[in-house]
């Protein structure tokens, strides 16, 4: 009888069939083995994918196979580091459709414009690909809600990439605040002090020769080509991006969440504007969200866009409160009553423990989950990435109608507001780049 190896049997056990939707590959199971080489491939790489490809490169057992990116001008660029450090030539694609069907790649790795995440997570969960995404995982709520179907349909290792769920620091920081060194948590804070500058006004335009823009929007309306959108200042547009409070913000909102251990709250209000300066930005550069949850604990967020004071030593980071006292990232999460008055670190605590192997390095503790088909080894499993993104659109669509909200955990869904539930998902998909509703 002939043997076929992993791969050619999964393509083999389904048909993959990618063009206006990718089809589904019934899947089972499999542990790697120490041995086995994990093929990766990373999809956009003009900014933060760039940091994918150098960690991926650093351990063993994993080779980057393929590059994928939309702009032609980068690929020879990736192509040229991997090749340096690997002593190959990964294959380069500017069509994610066409990677996917790809039977050396075993991982997507990526970190497109949010408005594509979750469409690139779905896809490569049914084509038996694992998965690491950039934050925030979603572009919208329901977005979110279909990739942790995707997920759990096709048995997926799904990592998000918030890096500080790795840290060392702020992992014990979160383990004694659960052991109740500063007693009992009414309150987290997230703090976004980054300036921003204007980013002018710039007419529509034919796109340029070097870049693909039917693919660059994917699943996104139709809108003519402008140089505001690429590369960076999608952030600002609605379309593409969810402001500062979902670019920066959410790693931070993310570490709130996660001192609180809370999921979703029963309120939520947000305020703010796009203030000192006139500029083509949609979303604001200085926002307030506060969320209330049922036990009545607060997570308040906080974007500056504008110069502004830190606060305990932090601009980009977070604050927690207890009855006893605080912490603040900006000085370590060392345990104070006041700016002046460091409290005794508390003895003996009983730690509780965290989800993950501890290891600190977040793409490595994404492969050393990929090899042990364990979702729990993660550090920022799919679902606890997708929660904390979701709090972010709960604060925009507040923003956006400018109005508190009420929100039911349990149903998902604000409480008698048709006009902030139509908010949680996308109205119009592009034709052939739909999220589906059935996974």
């Amino acid at each position: 009888m002939e043997r076929i190896d992993r791969r050619t049997f999964l393509i083999q056990s389904g048909k993959m069939v990618l063009g206006a939707a990718a089809g589904l590959t019934f899947l089972r199971s499999w542990s790697y083995s120490p041995n086995d080489t994990i093929g990766v491939a990373i999809v956009g790489f003009n900014g933060q994918g760039k940091t994918h490809i150098r960690n991926f490169m650093e351990i063993e057992g994993v080779q980057i196979v393929a590059l994928c990116d939309v702009d032609e001008r980068l690929l020879p660029q990736g192509a040229a580091m991997v090749e340096q450090k690997q002593g190959k030539r990964p294959k380069l694609y500017t069509d994610v459709r066409q990677l996917l069907e790809d039977k050396a790649v075993d991982v997507i790795s990526t970190a497109t414009p949010n408005h594509w995440h979750a469409l690139i997570t779905i896809w490569a969960c049914q084509a038996g690909k694992d998965v690491y995404v950039e934050k925030p995982a979603c572009w919208s709520f329901h977005e979110g809600e279909k990739m942790i179907e995707a997920a759990r349909k096709y048995n997926r290792i799904v990592q998000v990439g918030h890096q500080t769920r790795s840290d060392p620091t702020t992992r014990n920081a979160v383990q004694r605040v659960w052991a109740g060194e500063i007693g009992q948590v009414y309150m987290a804070r997230g703090l976004c002090y980054k300036p921003r500058g204007p980013i002018g006004f710039q007419p529509d335009s034919d796109p340029p020769a070097w870049l693909h823009w039917e693919l660059w929007q994917g699943p996104a309306p139709r809108r003519r080509f402008n140089p505001n959108y690429v590369h960076y200042n999608w952030h600002w547009f609605w379309l593409y991006g969810n402001g500062d409070i979902g670019n920066q913000g959410v790693h931070q909102m993310d570490i709130a969440r996660w001192f609180l251990n809370k999921r979703y709250p029963v309120k939520v209000h947000s305020v703010g504007g796009r203030y000192g300066y006139k500029d083509q930005g949609e979303t604001p550069n200085t926002q307030i969200a506060t969320f209330e949850f049922e036990d009545g604990s607060l997570l308040v967020f906080e974007v500056r866009g504008l110069f502004t004071n830190d606060e305990q030593g932090a601009k980009i980071g977070n604050l927690v409160y207890g009855s006893l006292g605080y912490m603040s990232s900006g000085d370590g999460y060392k345990p104070r009553r006041s700016p002046q008055d460091e409290l005794t670190p508390a003895q003996n605590l009983n730690l509780p423990p965290l989800k993950g192997t501890g290891e600190p390095n977040h793409y490595r503790n994404f492969i050393q989950a990929v090899r042990s088909r364990r979702r729990e080894d993660l550090h920022c499993e799919v679902e606890e990435g997708v929660i904390s993104a979701q709090l972010v659109h709960l604060a925009n669509i507040s923003y956006r109608l400018g109005r508190a909200l009420r929100f039911d955990p349990v149903r998902k869904r604000f409480v008698d507001d048709r006009e902030a539930n139509a908010l949680l998902r996308r109205n119009h998909y592009a034709k052939g780049f739909e999220v589906p509703d059935r996974v």
